[in-house]
């Protein structure tokens, strides 16, 4: 009660006192901390009690006063006074002894404000950011502390100003220090220090400082700007206080104050100290305090500075604690999730991880389990997106090697069909999340590995989780089946060369699939002698004149062409050429399987727009990729080497070829992927899977085979069925929800497969046909 009197008593004299020059102000406000020191006998009444933080608040408002009274850039007398006077050396000290109790906040919150409303650069000063360094070492190191608060704010205005000012980041990277030799020096020092015995109280000198800092050599270091000499800095070590400060220190240990431990613990992965205090504090209780830590971290993790990147990730433990806590929160899910709960989780933000279960309406067993784990990949994944190259590739290797193999991996080579069922799902959840290009690199890599030579059936199990991956792709359960399928759909999906390259076009290098012969006459007739009648004009379709040529990619941007002039592909007119490809597909579901000109809009029209906006999305991924525009020339390929078209395309043209015997839902997972395949604007690709007319070599296979082999068991199967075409025209118009359920239908698998094949070459003929109109638009 005395002391808040005295304190408004104090404001009052100021207030009626003539004003002083800034400097005498300063100097007096200085002071009169210092004396508390010298004058007081109560070392516990805490600092609220005291006027140190009305002065500390003076002191602040006359530095912005002073600076905002002068040119940018021009330093007062009272800035110089601080930095000569190796003031924020001695505030480090009195708030690391928190002397009096509550000191180590009002110091943070004084270095927080000093360097957020002062515009000229602070930190190129020795004075300032060595003890700004030495103050980072304090924070963090206990959990639920009073100052957290104070020291998060701290740790971030530091990072705002690296980030505005990148190279001052070097101020901040010690060399790792031996621990021997450290422990050795400090414990000489302290022993030297309690033989003198006569710093037992703190002295008005030791308060004002000196000059120079003085080193252990005996060197002086003068307190100017010195960006060059960053590396000498980097070499200083916390023993190297000057000796006012260990004076101090010394007295408030007099004063039987306890500082913290720090002296006798040595940390070797104490270079990046930034970092490692802001790693503490994402383990906070408290959620803000963990938010602004991780905040922070993105902030230094962006620093184009070469040697903070490295020491980054080399140096502190940031990617053990990313790929931990990702390990962590993985393990806390439950052994079994529904897929759905899983894909239909509400997009994840990892700055508003808010859940609140008594809330959610739509709550499952694990869902706060799952949004916590999405949310720290969330995290990890803008983390790398937004690092600096050489530390984005570390952190993402970290992942991959210490959650992803050491964790994930296990549980999807599992042989627990519930087991294998969750884990995919989350895997799949992954590959849709993930935005960043370097982890995704890393994720491609765990799933396919890294080969890009030809595959053969011997070696289809080099890489054993990408083997796993795709045998699930036809497992006895259709649920992984349809799980597994979806997520290579998505995979496909993402801009990264490697996928398809590994899946699909690293076996169609060589283009030996094929055998070296002309078309003959009779077989270029075939189409144009069987076309359906009513035939759409596709060229004519209205659907497409009436484009306009923003919404049509030009030639350079669509990299796959009709098939070229050559002896294998003797080319026509475009329309023709295009008749030829759509009408293969189109006539290969014979009349009497065909349901869909009973119902209106589902007609093949229905898919051209679809399969142009596709498409053109898909342009847009590959662009960067510089596929050629043409099929490599047979000249050049082997076509000696055996063909094999390996493993993802044997699995699915197997699945494919059991159409009309697999689950309704199976059979449009399986289309779908086949479809996404053949939107790729490769030309080997488009040749393998949407050319009807390649000769295929002696033993090979290609999609538009299997289908006409699917199609000629067809025919059979549809002469013991009878009433065949009512049936198929009632399933379809149930699927439609156009008919209501009623009972049920002799042959249903087969049916709905039928239904889906018609579907499937309407589809492939849609996408054949904006393939060619993209190519021939100018």
């Amino acid at each position: 009660m005395f002391s808040k009197f005295t304190s408004i008593l104090q404001h009052a004299v100021e207030a009626l006192a003539p004003s002083l020059p800034l400097q005498e102000d300063f100097v007096y406000h200085w002071k009169a901390i210092t004396h508390y020191y010298i004058e007081t006998s109560d070392d516990k009444a805490p600092v609220t009690d005291t006027n140190i933080p009305s002065h500390l608040e003076q002191m602040l408002d006359i530095l912005v006063q002073e600076e905002n009274e002068r040119e940018s850039g021009e330093t007062g007398p009272c800035m110089e006074y601080l930095l000569h006077h190796k003031i924020l050396e001695t505030l480090y000290t009195l708030g690391k002894a928190d002397c009096p109790p509550g000191m180590k906040q009002q110091v943070l919150a004084f270095y927080t404000k000093l360097l957020g409303r002062i515009r000229q650069p602070l930190l190129p000063h020795i004075n300032v950011h060595r003890p700004v360094q030495k103050l980072i070492r304090l924070c963090g190191e206990v959990l639920a502390t009073p100052t957290e608060n104070e020291e998060i704010q701290f740790l971030c205005i530091v990072c705002a100003k690296l980030k505005q000012d990148p190279y001052l980041v070097n101020f901040f990277l010690e060399l790792i220090q031996d621990p021997v030799l450290h422990l050795y020096r400090r414990q000489s020092k302290l022993k030297a220090m309690a033989s003198k015995g006569s710093a037992t109280i703190i002295t008005e000198d030791m308060l004002k400082g000196q000059d120079s800092l003085t080193t252990d050599t005996g060197q002086p270091v003068q307190p100017e700007e010195i960006p060059s000499a960053a590396g000498a800095e980097q070499m200083e070590k916390e023993d190297d206080l000057p000796q006012q400060t260990d004076d101090l220190s010394f007295s408030l240990d007099e004063l039987n104050v306890t500082s913290s431990p720090e002296s006798s613990t040595v940390c070797p992965n104490q270079d990046y100290n930034l970092v490692n205090s802001l790693l503490n504090l994402t383990k906070s209780p408290d959620g803000r305090i963990a938010v602004k830590a991780c905040e922070g971290l993105m902030l230094l993790v962006s620093l184009p500075e070469p040697a903070a990147a490295k020491c980054l990730t080399q140096s502190t433990c940031l990617c053990e604690l990313l790929t931990d806590r990702l390990a962590t929160l993985y393990k806390a899910l439950p052994q079994s999730m529904d897929p759905l709960d899983i894909e239909t989780v509400e997009a994840i933000n990892w700055g508003l991880d808010s859940y609140s279960h008594k809330e959610d309406a739509s709550a499952f067993p694990g869902k706060r389990a799952l949004i916590s784990f999405l949310s720290w990949f969330d995290y990890c994944d803008q983390l790398i997106k937004e690092a600096q190259k050489t530390a984005a590739v570390a952190m993402a290797k970290a992942v991959r090697e210490r959650f992803f193999i050491d964790v994930m991996e296990p549980q999807l080579m599992q042989t627990s069909e519930i087991g294998i069922l969750t884990s995919t799902a989350l895997l799949h959840r992954i590959v849709r999340q993930v935005t960043s290009d370097v982890l995704l690199q890393e994720i491609v890599y765990f799933i396919l590995g890294e080969h890009r030579e030809p595959e053969t059936l011997t070696d289809i199990n080099r890489h054993p989780l990408r083997h796993r991956l795709i045998e699930h792709c036809d497992h006895i359960s259709d649920e992984i089946s349809i799980m597994t399928l979806r997520m290579f759909e998505h995979l496909l999906q993402k801009p990264n060369e490697h996928i398809l390259y590994n899946l699909v076009l690293r076996n169609l290098e060589e283009r030996n699939y094929m055998e070296y012969k002309p078309l003959c006459q009779e077989d270029k007739d075939v189409v144009e002698n069987g076309q359906i009648a009513g035939a759409v004009d596709l060229e004519e379709d209205p659907l497409f004149t009436d484009l306009s040529p923003d919404n049509t990619l030009s030639t350079q941007e669509w990299l796959s062409a009709s098939p070229p002039v050559s002896p294998e592909h003797p080319k026509n007119d475009g329309k023709t050429e295009v008749h030829k490809i759509v009408n293969s597909f189109l006539c290969l579901v014979p009349d009497e399987a065909k349901s869909s000109y009973h119902v209106e809009g589902t007609g093949y029209d229905t898919y051209l727009r679809d399969a142009h906006r596709q498409f053109r999305d898909y342009c847009v991924i590959c662009l960067r990729w510089e596929w050629p525009g043409s099929p490599r020339s047979l000249e050049k390929c082997n076509l000696e080497a055996s063909f094999f078209e390996g493993h993802f395309l044997k699995v699915l043209f197997e699945r494919m070829g059991r159409i009309l015997d697999q689950p309704y839902d199976v059979n449009l997972q399986v289309t779908s992927v086949l479809s996404k395949l053949s939107l790729f604007p490769h030309p080997h690709i488009h040749e393998y899977l949407l050319d009807p007319y390649v000769n295929l070599a002696s033993g090979c296979r290609s999609l538009f085979s299997v289908i006409v082999r699917v199609v000629g068991d067809l025919m059979v199967r549809i002469q013991r069925i009878p009433d065949f075409t009512p049936k198929l025209l009632l399933v379809r118009k149930r699927l439609l929800g156009l008919e209501p359920e009623g009972p049920i239908i002799d042959h249903m698998t087969l049916l709905e497969g039928v239904i889906v094949l018609e579907e499937f070459c309407k589809e492939l003929a849609a996408i054949a046909f904006v393939k060619y109109h993209a190519s021939s638009t100018p």
